[in-house]
Formats: structure tokens, C-alpha cells, sequence
């Protein structure tokens, strides 16, 4: 009879990378699920997606624009164009964290029954955030032509930064995923945690604005050099390339640490969930 030999997989396999491609019907199914549960039974359906993020930028329009004189700030561009630009990408990075921590546990059922590459699960949380987001991006071009603020060849790279971004968000939505079924106080402190790491990012305010000496502070933020890069690429302002290094390589040594995690504490997910 012949011998077969179980051995742990090593490599991207021993991480479930290779397998998840096999799973890719699962991960669109949950994805459309969550987008659809979203906006079921909403008067406004996708609509929220567009109220949320411009109610947030009008607000802080009217506070921090015209109550603090930023508007000085940023000229020549509009203050409510540039919170704007902001205010999109840290919107995607919020919601699909938030969505991405409590997703395993919220799906309690089927990972406790069935089994399946376990990191499917907080990859499909962030499906609704990354339509919301798309759909962001188009209120955002309008109102740059309505203000008159012009598009130029830096949009270009507008796709590498997106992608830099969803590095971040990826690391950190996973590495909350698996701290958060372990430890579920996690639940509470995550809005607090995004709340501090919102004022440590630049969406209302420019780089431009923090002392010299303690700008490298904000580029340790995993998505902070790279919001305040999309932006930059939008609007067509210089790009602080350096800034954007730095929280890629945070955002891609926090997907790295969190797919470790995952891996790590995978096996115990269906009997602490």
C-alpha cells in the first residue's frame, strides 16, 4: 500500500496564499453579500455612499476651512476639493477595517461548519468600502471641474497609490481580524484607536503645515504618506515620494505581521469564535 505523508507547507503555502485562488467563487460570494445587506432596505441605497463622505468633508469645510482659515493653507485649491480628496481614502481605510476585524466573528457559522481558507473572510469585508470608494472618486471629479480645479498627467500614477493603499488597509484589517476573535475587547478599542490615527494622518490639514523635524512621525502611519500622496496626485501638487515609501513599507511590514498572525491562530478560530 502506498505511504502518504502529511508534512506542514512551507512558504506562501504554509500561509494559504496558493489556495485562495481556488476559493475565488466564495470570496465574491461573501463580498456581494456584505454590498448588498449594505444597502438592503435603504431608501437612499448607494446614495450613502456619496452622502457620507461629502456631510464629512462639508463639515470640516465649515469648521477648520472657513471658522480656521485653512483655506489659506491649501490655495490655490479649495479647501472643500482638498478635505475632499482626503476624506475618500481614509474613509476606505476605515470602514474596510472596521468591517475586516469583525468579520470573522460575524461569520461564526460558516467557519465553525465548513472549511475554507479562513483568510477569505476579511479580504470580502472590504468589498462594499472599495465600491463606496470608487464611487467617491467620481463625486470627487466633479466637483474638481465644477470648482475649476484641473486634472494633469499625475493621475497617472493615481492606480499605484490605490494599490499602496490597500496594503495598508489589507495589513491591518487582517492582523484586527485575528487579535480581534482572540481578544474581543479589541471590538471597543479599535473606534478609538482609528479616532487617534485620523488626526495623525493628513486628510484636513497639508503636510506642508507639521514641522519639518516631525513630518517622518506621520509617514510612520501605514497609510498616512499615501493619502497624503493620492491626493497630491489628484489635485496635482508635488508628491512627497519619500513619505510614501515609508508607509507602504509600514503597511506591507503590517500585511506581513498580520498574515502571520492569521496563520498562527487560524487553527483555534473555529472553537474560540
Amino acid at each position: 500500500m502506498p505511504i502518504t505523508r502529511i508534512r506542514r507547507s512551507r512558504g506562501l503555502g504554509q500561509l494559504g496564499l496558493v489556495e485562495l485562488w481556488g476559493y475565488r467563487d466564495l470570496f465574491l460570494l461573501l463580498a456581494l453579500r456584505d454590498i448588498k445587506v449594505r444597502y438592503k432596505q435603504a431608501a437612499l441605497g448607494i446614495g450613502w455612499a456619496v452622502i457620507q463622505p461629502v456631510a464629512m468633508a462639508a463639515i470640516l469645510f465649515v469648521f477648520f476651512g472657513m471658522l480656521m482659515g485653512m483655506n489659506e493653507q491649501v490655495a490655490p485649491t479649495p479647501y472643500l476639493v482638498f478635505v475632499l480628496a482626503g476624506v475618500l481614502p481614509w474613509t476606505l481605510f476605515e470602514a474596510a477595517v472596521t468591517a475586516s476585524s469583525g468579520s470573522v466573528v460575524a461569520n461564526a457559522n460558516i467557519v465553525r461548519k465548513v472549511y475554507f481558507p479562513r483568510l477569505i473572510v476579511p479580504l470580502a469585508a472590504t468589498g462594499a468600502p472599495l465600491i463606496d470608494y470608487a464611487i467617491g472618486l467620481v463625486v470627487l471629479m466633479i466637483a474638481m471641474a465644477v470648482l475649476g480645479v484641473p486634472m494633469t498627467g499625475s493621475l497617472l500614477i493615481v492606480p499605484l497609490l490605490i494599490a499602496s493603499l490597500l496594503i495598508g488597509v489589507f495589513g491591518v484589517g487582517i492582523l484586527m481580524s485575528a487579535i480581534t476573535v482572540a481578544y474581543r475587547d479589541f471590538r471597543h478599542l479599535l473606534p478609538f484607536m482609528l479616532k487617534l490615527l485620523f488626526f495623525l494622518t493628513p486628510v484636513i490639514y497639508p503636510v506642508t503645515m507639521v514641522p519639518e523635524r516631525f513630518r517622518w512621525l506621520l509617514a510612520l502611519n501605514p497609510v498616512g504618506g499615501t493619502i497624503a500622496g493620492l491626493r497630491s496626485a489628484i489635485l496635482g501638487t508635488p508628491i512627497l515620494y519619500t513619505d510614501w515609501l515609508i508607509s507602504t513599507s509600514i503597511g506591507l511590514a503590517a500585511l506581513i505581521a498580520g498574515l502571520v498572525y492569521f496563520q498562527r491562530v487560524e487553527k483555534r478560530f473555529a472553537d474560540i469564535v
